[in-house]
């Protein structure tokens, strides 16, 4: 694997890269329709890079963004499916059980504005306001900027994350700024609209050809998405994965074979 690092850290700056400011890290690896054991020491690695931006103690709750019935935007529900729940564990069953030091954690799957009728901020904010966890994590399907990051990229950051907004449909922010607490965002490129596709093949540079592509690939202001193939085993590797590093991450002093075991 390859890990980078980017800490935006002043108002210049993040006008400079047009990012906010914060941590981003950037995993490359294999991709994710090749071979992936569950014991792979990518698990290990990376759940120390999601720990290193989560509060030491307190509630984690965790969010699943996407469509569970559309298999690109499925990597949210599918990570969050996977993950141990621990809120509801407490007194005399986390003592009998032999569970007392696991660290409390909620799950959630968020679903669709087109499914519920709630925007996904909305639902998020509303059981933050209720349970006060000390960090939400997002996780969510991206789209990616590049053909050759589908699949075989994990992108991390604590600057949250805008629901939709990779596939032209802006939602509102999900960040520290919004909940009041801060928001880590965890996402794999799943993929890619048309006209970036177009360009990165065609390593168009210039606006006025890339306005030409723009109208041509997208005639009535529709955005075209294309995605993997085999993306039904890319979204079910990437959604173990992430679940595999982020519980041993929220509950790094438990062994991992008893994570996986409760899993």
């Amino acid at each position: 694997m390859e890990i980078s690092r980017l800490v935006v850290k002043t108002h210049d700056a993040s006008v400079k890269l047009k990012k906010e400011k914060g941590t981003y890290i950037t995993i490359d690896f294999p991709a994710l329709t090749d071979n992936f054991l569950s014991t792979d020491e990518r698990v290990g690695i990376i759940s120390e890079e999601i720990r290193r931006l989560l509060p030491v103690n307190g509630l984690v709750l965790v969010c699943g963004l996407g469509n569970r019935e559309i298999t690109p935007d499925a990597l949210g529900p599918k990570s969050a499916s996977r993950i141990l729940a621990t809120r509801h564990i407490t007194g005399e069953l986390a003592r009998s059980t032999g569970l007392d030091s696991l660290r409390p954690v909620a799950v959630m799957n968020t679903g669709v504005t087109g499914q519920t009728g709630i925007e996904t901020f909305e639902y998020i904010d509303s059981i933050v306001r209720k349970i006060r966890p000390t960090a939400v994590v997002v996780i969510d399907a991206l789209a990616s900027r590049r053909l050759n990051r589908l699949g075989c990229t994990l992108q991390i950051s604590d600057t949250g994350i805008s629901p939709g907004a990779g596939v032209g449909n802006r939602r509102s922010r999900i960040t520290m700024e919004t909940l009041g607490v801060p928001v880590i965002g965890l996402g794999v490129p799943t993929v890619v609209d048309a006209v970036t596709l177009v360009s990165d093949l065609l390593e168009v540079d210039d606006e006025k050809t890339a306005g030409q592509l723009k109208s041509a690939l997208a005639p009535r202001g529709s955005t075209m998405v294309v995605t993997p193939k085999e993306v039904d085993l890319l979204i079910d590797r990437a959604g173990r994965l992430i679940s595999l590093a982020l519980n041993r991450a929220l509950q790094y002093e438990t062994e991992p074979s008893i994570l996986d075991a409760l899993m």
